[in-house]
């Protein structure tokens, strides 16, 4: 289905949203991003640079990444969406969250619903070493960490050693 557009600048949308059926109206010009986080009340998407570099606000669409600051609303109409909440179970993390808790993966967190969005739409084996993970999540900014416990998370989650190219095993700035 096609967004509707009304004479006064209205849409209205229907779409899935973590498997549940969403349908609005909202002004033809409201960004994607901002409909989930004002309108859905889905804050897990975060609002970086608002230009589609940092990664922060990647979703899934219909299961592929994009970025919903760049995105109109209305563009998504029809569509299925998924956001970090989506991939979250009722109970307890799933497991690229908890790899990301066990592995230090992240600092601030604010990047992070971004990575395990991009993270979530790759074919691990499509990945198969530190050199291509880096280069799958090149397009989410991480201003806290060296990436090096976010790769060594998303090897555990992916069930391949934690142990890096070197042989050293991640931890925390600081542990002896």
């Amino acid at each position: 289905m096609k967004a509707i557009a009304k004479p006064t600048g209205i849409v209205e949308l229907s779409m899935e949203v973590n498997g549940e059926p969403v349908s609005a109206t909202v002004p033809a010009r409201t960004l994607l991003a901002d409909f989930l986080r004002d309108r859905l009340r889905l804050t897990g998407t975060h609002l970086g640079c608002e230009h589609g570099i940092c990664g922060a606000c990647t979703i899934l669409m219909d299961g592929n990444p994009v970025r919903s600051c760049i995105m109109l609303a209305a563009q998504a109409d029809g569509a299925s969406l998924t956001t970090v909440e989506g991939i979250t179970p009722k109970e307890g993390l799933g497991p690229l969250q908890r790899a990301f808790k066990d592995h230090h993966g992240l600092q601030c967190g604010f990047c992070t619903p971004g990575i395990l969005m991009t993270l979530t739409a790759a074919d691990p084996k499509d990945y198969p070493d530190d050199d291509a993970i880096r280069e799958l999540l090149a397009g989410n900014l991480c201003r806290c960490t060296g990436y090096h416990n976010i790769v060594a998370a998303v090897r555990a989650a992916w069930g391949r050693d934690v142990r890096g190219a070197e042989g050293e095993r991640p931890g925390r700035e600081g542990d002896a």
